[in-house]
């Protein structure tokens, strides 16, 4: 039984502590006030698992750490389970045993590698793990009928847990470990156990067999051995003739290969050497024909350039007297005499000055401009002898800096440097295109260096004279091959002696060991008797205890569904092969459970939960959570559901009744019902509110 739960800025709630006594304690809030989270503390602490996305999401927001922490009683011992968990996502775990007023520890942490596991604590001594208690004692808000849902095998599995078969997989391991420890033992000993039986004697009549076959290959391979170190010592003697020849033959092919690398890098050297001296006279040729005339062009474009300027000046001049003739132009339009009177001052004279008469300025005007047309034309003429005394001075320049880049100074080294391509292209046509060791005499006056490989070439030729390379790899692979036919046929006897031995060795051990063994298969098999009608979980003994289980809960799950005024008047549970089977009855027929409606669904679910729940009476922990149960439950089911969990509460069992948690936000139906406990939850803005009411 829960006797407390305390949260520490987890989820919801800053600071709650709850405390609780037998019978029914009922949870009563809105949707969001933080109800659900108590089975969340309770699960966490108890297992580290919860329904929420992940650890971190179990810390208050605002916090950098969260805790939960239960209390419960077990057989008269009170336990302590608290989990720690950090915004980082670490976790902290402690279990502990109240042992005369003072915490013991029993366990902390999860490092299951170390055989050290909170959680396996938690478990052995509740007798159920995380999803065992899930499905039998925590119905999460809108799960009730999770239970007829589960898959029959899982329903199974469930009630094995619940009344205990789970402790004959126990005992069962114990007689596995014990035949185990048996069979190691007589392993240790003899080194084979009684599986291996018939393996042993099928090994030995192989061995048998194989001595048969052994014996008869021996003398063979003798024979053989004899006949090749005859025909090996004769190969030997006319190698060791042959041997010293090979390296004369290889230093003859590496001299060859020398002398043709060699004479190709000096031929293509001279090749590439040629190409070089015929590109530097192909650009200094036509270089000097552009150097001579350089002094003569640099003052024609220097006076070229002082008559331009000259010219844009006079223009300059002509262009601002225009101007000014314009100017008064537009005057002298106004200026007419008018009866021989000056129009400014209105004297009398015979004509106007010619600056100010109309007709003059145009004359003169035209006169400017045809002078301005002919210096123009000159300029142009000027820029146009620019251009080409530039780009003729341009190409001197360019024609000096090759000259330079090649150091020629005069026609005489370009001539110079011709005949000596001619001398090089004379000697080089003398060597052939491709070089091979028929050719390698005219090579050979290429320089000394190929006269001196030339010469050590003709020597070793000389030297191996005669000698049949085919004939000698020949011989010499014959040679290896009678070595590696000695070599094998060494082996072969080596390892057929080793194996008649150890036949022979094998044959007297095997013999005794499979008379030892079969007297420890009769002792085995009496072992594994025991192990397969009492502790097996599919036994005579587990059978009876499900056929008696299934048999209570259908009961019970019955008398429930009475109360609960359904039409459903009997369920059965009943085992078959692997799997657990739900039917329902009416007065008159067998109902589908698919057929029925959702609230008869849930009722059904609760029966069965009920039922199970009556069974656990007798198990560890005596609790049942219950989250909204009375969705889909009508008014009267409802109030039948408040009557049934109180009754429950107090009959299951005198001396260590039932423990129901409920949670809902249908605080009436609990108003004249016979209630230990109801505390009230209410959402602030901070934080989860719980007050007892």
């Amino acid at each position: 039984m829960i006797t407390a739960v305390e949260l520490g800025n987890f989820l919801s709630h800053s600071d709650t502590t709850l405390e609780f006594d037998n019978g029914v304690t009922v949870f009563v809030g809105n949707n969001g006030a933080g109800k659900s989270s108590i089975i969340d503390a309770i699960t966490f602490a108890l297992f580290g698992q919860h329904t929420r996305k992940s650890n971190k999401g179990l810390i208050k927001r605002g916090t950098n750490h969260a805790f939960a922490k239960v209390t419960f009683n077990l057989n008269g011992k009170q336990y302590r389970a608290e989990r720690k968990i950090d915004t980082k996502g670490e976790l902290a775990a402690k279990f502990s045993e109240n042992v005369n007023g003072n915490w013991i520890q029993i366990a902390a942490g999860e490092r299951k590698q170390f055989g050290e596991s909170m959680t396996s604590e938690v478990e052995k001594r509740i007798g159920l793990d995380f999803e065992k208690l899930k499905i039998a004692s925590i119905v999460q808000q809108g799960e009730l009928n999770a239970i007829i849902k589960a898959k029959p095998k899982e329903f199974k599995e469930l009630l094995n847990a619940i009344i205990g078969i789970d402790k004959l997989d126990v005992a069962a391991e114990a007689m596995k470990i014990i035949s185990k420890d048996f069979r190691e033992n007589i392993r240790e000993n003899i080194g084979y156990d009684d599986t291996q039986i018939e393996i042993l004697s099928k090994d030995l009549e192989k061995f048998y067999d194989e001595l048969k076959e052994l014996k008869p290959l021996k003398k063979e391979y003798l024979s053989k051995k004899y006949q090749y170190e005859k025909e090996s010592a004769d190969l030997r003697i006319k190698f060791e003739i042959e041997a010293p020849k090979i390296d004369k033959i290889n230093q003859l092919e590496s001299r060859r290969n020398e002398l043709s690398t060699y004479a190709k890098a000096a031929i293509k050297e001279i090749q590439h050497e040629i190409n070089e001296k015929e590109r530097k006279i192909r650009e200094c040729e036509g270089c000097f024909e552009h150097v001579e005339p350089k002094q003569k062009l640099e003052t024609e474009l220097k006076n070229v350039e002082v008559e331009i300027i000259d010219s844009q000046k006079k223009i300059q001049q002509l262009t601002n007297q225009k101007i000014s003739l314009i100017e008064k132009q537009s005057l002298a339009t106004k200026l007419q005499l008018k009866d021989n009177k000056c129009p400014v001052c209105d004297s009398i004279v015979d004509k106007l000055n010619p600056l100010f008469q109309e007709k003059h300025l145009k004359e003169e005007i035209a006169t400017i401009e045809k002078e301005v047309n002919s210096l123009e034309k000159e300029l142009e003429s000027y820029n146009a002898e620019r251009i080409e005394f530039s780009e003729k001075l341009q190409n001197i320049r360019e024609a000096q800096a090759i000259l330079r880049a090649y150091s020629i100074k005069d026609q005489n080294e370009l001539k110079i440097i011709q005949k000596e391509i001619e001398l090089k292209k004379k000697n080089t046509q003398k060597i052939p295109l491709t070089i091979t060791s028929g050719n390698l005499m005219e090579v050979a006056d290429l320089d000394s260096h190929t006269k001196m490989l030339f010469n050590s070439i003709s020597k070793l030729e000389e030297e191996t004279k005669g000698f049949d390379e085919t004939e000698f790899k020949n011989l010499k692979s014959s040679m290896n091959n009678m070595q590696t036919n000695l070599s094998q046929i060494d082996q072969k006897l080596g390892a057929i002696s080793e194996n008649i031995n150890k036949n022979e060795s094998q044959i007297k051990i095997i013999e005794n060991v499979i008379s030892e063994l079969r007297v420890v298969r009769n002792y085995s098999e009496e072992l594994n008797s025991i192990q397969t009608n009492v502790f097996n979980r599919d036994g005579p003994v587990a059978t009876s205890l499900r056929s008696w289980a299934l048999n209570t809960i259908s009961i019970r799950a019955s008398e429930y569904l009475t109360l609960l005024n359904t039409k459903i008047q009997r369920i059965l549970l009943k085992e078959k092969t692997r799997d657990v089977i739900i039917t329902c009855f009416s007065k008159k027929e067998v109902l589908d459970l698919e057929s029925l409606s959702g609230g008869e669904q849930v009722s059904i679910a609760l029966a069965l939960r009920l039922g199970m729940a009556s069974l656990l009476g007798a198990s560890n922990l005596n609790l049942m959570i219950l989250d909204e149960p009375t969705t889909h439950l009508d008014a009267e089911r409802r109030k039948a559901l408040v009557e049934v969990l109180s009754q429950l509460s107090n009959l299951t069992n005198a001396q260590n009744p039932m423990q129901f948690i409920i949670i809902t936000h249908e605080s009436e139906i609990f108003e004249d019902s016979n209630v230990e406990q109801i505390y009230k939850f209410e959402s602030t803005e901070l934080e989860s509110k719980v007050t007892a009411l």
